[in-house]
């Protein structure tokens, strides 16, 4: 492996990406350590160091998909988060409108103009983010408990809660810029690779967190036992992520002129874990809203209290079996409007392929059900095992429930990387070189 890695480097195009590609990463790190104008520093720092960089569970996923750049309220301080939710809003909105779909199938025109949908969404769900940050920040409930919480934004005047808004979406399209730009000029996909780089950059903080905060052995003990259960979570998520069901399609041959086409045998490649992410961030947004209508409406009655207690820590039995099964659901919700069986069949049916043993039409896409619901299950179970094994095992510990060498983070970073290795290595053979995984 590390002589494909030099190789790598030796091929000057593939150089030019890679170095192109570190040299984004670097900017979009240094952006998470500016902060917004109207923020005391001071004070955000005090806060922090009292009551760490996982203080607010509410805000613990947005935090970890910015690389800890939220609670310090800097320029990047919403990340990629738009993004992705606008990404999800806009491929929900596809099976829902009639138009959208239309214009997912026209190829590559139709899908630009998606894109450009999407940039709009993310503007929009920026400025909305980004207003809640302000308000939240000058309310003092982004660091609840810190004597200071309240004096982080000194100056509440309209004028500097607007620059604020402003300096923070502006570096959301900053982030969206830079991340088309690995996408284009780069090496894999460029929001992916900002993804993994957020999560990635608070492992070390982090570990040394569970160190810290241990009690046996000076926290050595905790700090192995977290190190050997995300080793093995990370063995099983490379296992499931690489598995798929390979369905054979076999296409007859067709005499067209004095030339005979098809007669070719390939397979519909269903991956175990089709839905990939998407179930465990809707579970763990959804989770969140009975906590946020009990922050900001700060009432005391007795249904507050029973969220509080029930639906705020992750240790929770109630809060872990929901959890649990909103993921299974979100996870067959997913993979029933991403994959229409019914369109794949008729595809089939059109250019003369066919299941061997399994009819053409109807009969083709109701085995294609069927075998993506069989293998959904698994899938969707092993995606509820992943996102609460880490939260059990530290709960065990009495440690702080946003470590970041989560469920959620293990699967991005492993998925992330498996992408981009993958295409280094498609650019390396393409020379004759040996790649990474062989």
């Amino acid at each position: 492996m590390l002589t494909a890695f030099a190789r790598a480097f030796k091929t000057p195009d593939l150089r030019k990406k890679l170095l192109f590609t570190l040299g984004i990463i670097v900017l979009f790190r240094l952006g998470s350590h500016i902060p917004v104008p109207g923020v005391s520093y001071k004070n955000v720092q005090i806060c922090v160091d009292q009551m760490g960089s996982g203080s607010n569970s509410l805000f613990g996923l947005v935090n970890m998909f910015s690389g800890g750049a939220l609670l310090q309220i800097t320029i990047f301080a919403l990340g990629i988060m738009p993004y992705i939710t606008a990404s999800i809003i806009l491929q929900l909105l596809t099976v829902v409108i009639p138009k959208l779909e239309t214009l997912k199938k026209e190829g590559q025109s139709g899908t630009a103009k998606i894109t450009q949908y999407t940039r709009y969404l993310t503007v929009a769900l920026a400025i909305l983010q980004g207003t809640g940050l302000v308000a939240t920040a000058r309310t003092g409930a982004l660091f609840q408990g810190c004597q200071v919480a309240s004096q982080i934004v000194p100056n509440r005047s309209i004028f500097t809660t607007v620059v604020m808004v402003v300096t923070m979406t502006a570096g959301t399209c900053v982030v969206m810029w830079l991340g088309e730009l690995i996408t284009d000029r780069g090496i894999g996909n460029g929001m992916s690779i900002l993804m993994f780089i957020s999560i990635a950059a608070g492992f070390i903080s982090a570990l040394w967190a569970i160190k810290v905060q241990g009690k046996i052995a000076d926290g050595w003990v905790e700090f192995g036992v977290v190190m050997l259960v995300g080793l093995a979570m990370v063995g099983l998520v490379v296992f499931v992520e690489q598995a798929q069901r390979r369905i054979p399609v076999q296409y007859a041959k067709r005499m067209i002129g004095r030339r005979a086409y098809g007669g070719t045998s390939t397979y519909i490649p269903l991956k175990v874990n089709q839905a990939g992410i998407i179930p465990v961030i809707f579970a763990s947004s959804l989770l969140y809203i009975p906590a946020l209508v009990v922050q900001f409406s700060g009432s005391t009655a007795g249904w507050a209290t029973w969220i509080n207690k029930h639906f705020v820590k992750g240790d929770h039995p109630y809060y872990i079996a929901v959890y649990f099964l909103l993921i299974v659901f979100f996870a067959f919700f997913y993979v029933a409007i991403s994959f229409n069986p019914e369109e794949v069949a008729d595809n089939m049916k059109k250019y003369g392929g066919f299941i061997p043993g399994i009819r053409a039409g109807r009969p083709t896409a109701e085995y294609l059900s069927y075998v993506l619901n069989r293998i959904t299950w698994p899938g969707s179970l092993y995606l509820g095992l992943i996102a609460l094994v880490p939260t059990m095992a530290l709960a065990g510990f009495g440690a702080n429930q946003n470590f970041p060498f989560g469920g959620t983070s293990i699967l991005i970073i492993v998925g992330v990387g498996l992408e981009t290795v993958k295409q280094i290595e498609s650019q390396l053979q393409q020379r004759n070189y040996e790649g990474f995984l062989r």
